[in-house]
């Protein structure tokens, strides 16, 4: 395997997607949100709880190739616990690090890193940005007052 795919496929991707986070459904339910990946396949479906201004749980259900997961997983591990501002800033930190711009990943945020290496297959950032881009979506359709029974829609081909 040359280094681009040890990049891309560094053991915490493969962690992530052998083991995904947020696969358990949960019972409250404030936002649902699907996305949908029509160069690949990817499809996903995330339901969020919410407390309190905070996610306090999150349901992923993803269905694609092991980036895609892998995303979603780490989706799932980053913004549990988090305010809805502070999920949608690591959402817009992960897109521009995917796109190549230039971002400030902070320390603790290890696992996200290891995303970098997709950049290096420009037809496979869209499978890692499906997830975030579907949560965006989905928070920001909560944060204007609609509820979990608007579903929120999102295909890498409309947005970037």
């Amino acid at each position: 395997m040359n280094d681009q795919l040890d990049d891309m496929y560094r053991e915490v991707i493969l962690d992530h997607y052998r083991a995904p986070r947020g696969s358990k459904p949960i019972e409250h339910i404030d936002l649902t949100s699907e996305g949908k990946n029509p160069s690949c396949g990817d499809e996903i479906a995330l339901t969020v709880a919410m407390d309190d201004g905070r996610v306090q749980d999150i349901h992923i259900d993803c269905h694609g190739c092991a980036i895609s997961t892998a995303s979603a997983s780490m989706l799932a591990e980053y913004i549990k616990g988090k305010t809805l501002d502070d999920a949608i800033r690591i959402a817009d930190i992960v897109k521009k690090m995917l796109k190549g711009e230039d971002v400030v990943i902070p320390d603790d945020y290890d696992d996200l890193e290891a995303l970098k290496g997709v950049r290096n297959f420009p037809v496979r950032i869209k499978c890692a940005l499906l997830a975030w881009m579907t949560l965006i979506e989905g928070l920001k359709n909560y944060k204007a007052g609609l509820d979990a029974k608007h579903v929120t829609s999102v295909s890498t081909e409309d947005k970037e």
